[in-house]
């Protein structure tokens, strides 16, 4: 499929998500609409250089986002078939098969994208799409079969008469790989739909149909790859299926999780081995986690955090772009920004690292063997030498680092030397 160009349909309004926010920008668990799908996408062989997105409405908001794809422009919203149109000058010259989705079907899986491909290839068809059977089929197109099981049309729900919306559960998903010389062949022979003044693309099945040419079909085995996300509640729905998968995911490599409908992980963190996952935590992208920890509950794990071995991170501790080394222990109420911590070291209870001065992010480094006593602040840019301890409820100031094996206390913190 590395050769093969894809189409993203992505210039809809999206009226019924209610928000200023582009439908295909809207977060699904771990990524945008948009961005699940394209992961998709290359997953299944697809470069970014073969793929168009077709925008339109906050074209602008959704290039910010996305960099280094071919992109087309639906001026006006015309409908689907329209949509694909504008697509066809970054085609000029490729004669194979083309791959076409929507941004708002982003559950579709890698192998059922090759599957639908591999199936197109193998029977040479010049039209393959992907549909599914479901049980409550009200708002999807209907697929329309003769005597002889062979598809003879799409019909969408508006159109679609009583019967078939009772009878007709097989359903048109939204994907299809077509050979790039009949999509735009039979394209121009598609009419304007006059009730709802936009160009259908589903309409071209029937006109294949009726020129004699065959529509080859993949039924997908998993029924919520068909779910398209219209709204806030859908969107919510296909967040649930796929963080379920993602935690799954990690579970089969050896990560346990103690409550999977409170914990949020995202799809690019690395977590070692029988490490323990609490309920109520968030590990967000660009964390990595050694083996045999314990995290949270109520942690939250930020972009830039590494965690070695045997570390527990308890309740309610935050940590952002921070280090830490093996064999800790950081378990009550902390927060850690900008921080390398390296290993055997103890941070109490409510311990602060003021890593922001107004102007910059600012370093803190401890080294092996720490104790950082409860509550205590440390302002950065400051070092906490090998063995030191600083003493509970002390501020050591910016620039004021403490030797190793040394003790500081108080407000400054100070040298503590016993009598």
């Amino acid at each position: 499929m590395k050769n093969m160009k894809c189409i993203i349909l992505a210039a809809g309004k999206g009226v019924r998500m209610k928000s200023e926010v582009p439908k295909p920008l809207h977060p699904i668990h771990s990524r945008s609409m948009l961005a699940h799908l394209i992961h998709t996408v290359n997953k299944a062989g697809i470069k970014v250089s073969n793929i168009v997105l077709v925008l339109g409405h906050g074209a602008d908001k959704i290039k910010k986002v996305f960099e280094n794809f071919n992109f087309a422009y639906q001026a006006k919203q015309l409908g689907s078939g329209n949509a694909v149109q504008c697509a066809r000058k970054y085609l000029k010259g490729y004669n194979g098969d083309v791959l076409i989705l929507y941004s708002d079907t982003p559950l579709l899986k890698k192998d059922t994208l090759i599957k639908l491909v591999k199936t197109h290839k193998k029977t040479k068809s010049r039209c393959t799409i992907l549909t599914a059977e479901i049980d409550k089929p009200d708002g999807y197109g209907r697929v329309i079969r003769n005597d002889k099981k062979e598809i003879e049309k799409i019909v969408e729900e508006k159109d679609a008469s009583s019967k078939q919306k009772k009878d007709m559960h097989e359903i048109n998903v939204g994907a299809y790989v077509f050979k790039k010389e009949t999509l735009f062949s039979y394209l121009k022979k598609v009419k304007l739909n006059l009730r709802k003044k936009e160009y259908y693309l589903t309409d071209i099945i029937n006109i294949l149909q009726k020129s004699k040419i065959p529509i080859e079909s993949v039924l997908t085995e998993d029924q919520t790859e068909a779910l398209g996300i219209n709204s806030k509640a859908e969107l919510e729905k296909a967040s649930c299926i796929l963080k379920e998968g993602n935690l799954e995911t990690f579970m089969e490599k050896g990560v346990s999780i103690a409550d999977s409908g409170t914990t949020h992980i995202d799809y690019e963190a690395i977590i070692g081995k029988d490490t323990f996952i609490y309920p109520h935590t968030v590990i967000e992208e660009d964390v990595e986690i050694g083996k045999n920890c314990k995290i949270g509950p109520f942690a939250h794990l930020r972009p830039g955090t590494r965690i070695g071995s045997n570390v527990e991170i308890g309740n309610f501790v935050e940590l952002v772009r921070t280090e830490v080394g093996n064999n800790c222990k950081i378990k009550h109420l902390t927060y850690l920004g900008d921080a390398r911590v390296g290993r055997n070291v103890n941070v109490g209870a409510g311990v602060i690292t003021a890593n922001y001065d107004g102007k910059k992010k600012n370093k803190t480094i401890i080294g092996d063997n720490v104790f950082i006593g409860v509550g205590a602040i440390l302002i950065a840019p400051v070092k906490i030498g090998k063995g030191a301890l600083v003493g509970a409820g002390s501020v050591v100031t910016k620039g004021k680092n403490v030797p190793p094996r040394g003790t500081v206390i108080g407000v400054p913190a100070r040298p503590f030397h016993k009598k």
